[in-house]
């Protein structure tokens, strides 16, 4: 399998000079993260916007070594909230955030975070928007959790992130599928060990549907992430057997991935909502979208072929 590899790659400096170097990746990096500064990615919001689709925004960048730079990137979402507030955009875009991010990898990470984090969920909640937290690798995620509880005792509307291919995920799904939560399930990007991990997508796929039964059942507001037409053929049906409404749950999926379908669920009068992402420290999320599917490799090795 060549996601274990790419994810590899993704933490590798020596490839990261090599790709980045390549003439033709910003053009096909491009087709995820369509600009780098909040002035380049304002229209691109306006233009989902205009579509009948809804967004959650994400400042990428992950390598974080030192406070300052924890620091940077709250103010580096601080300076998007300010933005959406002005040209009232606030209920079109929510944001995500990596706590890794905001220092959680760093000496007294957890408590870092969380001072880093708050002031962000405080600004979306003042322009009428919300903050959700991705999940990262299982040793992250009892720190997210906590943090993610604490937030939601000032601001309940918090969501947070968990990954179908975890074995522990069922029963995190069965603890957050309260009402006014807010949960997004997604397969899972991290190259996990096969003693906390389903490694099969057969195996993944079939968790995904237990995880997302749990939450569609629940009181909770469920936020399906996925490309996969059978997982959303799945989720709508689970979601008539539940007898949701169309506004109870929503669909996500990353900008530049089958946006076709983006409109037509949006004119199914779904809610829709684009993962896009901004920002120069563009690396470790390009790769993670390579190792996810195998299309998006495909795509990026035929691109280097053909424009380089």
């Amino acid at each position: 399998m060549l996601g274990p590899v790419i994810l590899a790659a993704s933490r590798s400096d020596r490839m990261r000079r090599l790709i980045s170097a390549a003439p033709v990746t910003k053009q096909v990096v491009d087709r995820f993260i369509p600009g780098e500064t909040v002035d380049e990615i304002v229209p691109i919001i306006r233009e989902l916007s205009d579509r009948g689709l809804e967004l959650t925004m994400d400042v990428v960048g992950e390598d974080i070594t030192r406070p300052e730079q924890a620091a940077a990137a709250r103010d580096a979402y601080l300076a998007l909230i300010d933005r959406l507030g002005e040209l009232e955009l606030g209920t079109t875009a929510e944001m995500s955030v990596k706590l890794s991010m905001f220092g959680q990898a760093l000496e007294g990470g957890h408590e870092l975070a969380l001072a880093n984090v708050r002031p962000v969920v405080e600004a979306a909640a003042a322009i009428g928007t919300t903050v959700t937290l991705d999940a990262e690798d299982h040793t992250t995620l009892d720190s997210m959790f906590a943090i993610h509880d604490e937030l939601r005792k000032d601001f309940p509307q918090t969501g947070c992130v968990i990954q179908a291919y975890l074995f522990r995920t069922e029963a995190d799904a069965r603890r957050l599928a309260e009402s006014g939560s807010r949960v997004r399930l997604v397969k899972g990007a991290y190259k996990e060990p096969v003693e906390v991990a389903y490694q099969q997508k057969h195996e993944i796929d079939k968790a995904y549907v237990r995880i997302l039964k749990v939450l569609m059942e629940g009181a909770g507001y469920p936020m399906i992430g996925s490309h996969d037409p059978r997982l959303i053929s799945i989720a709508q049906e689970l979601a008539r057997t539940a007898g949701r409404k169309l506004d109870e749950y929503e669909f996500q999926m990353l900008y530049g991935i089958r946006s076709d379908e983006h409109l037509r669920l949006a004119a199914e009068g779904h809610r829709m909502r684009v993962y896009t992402a901004y920002g120069t420290d563009w690396y470790g999320y390009f790769m993670r979208r390579l190792a996810e599917k195998p299309a998006n490799l495909r795509f990026f090795a035929r691109s280097m072929l053909t424009r380089g």
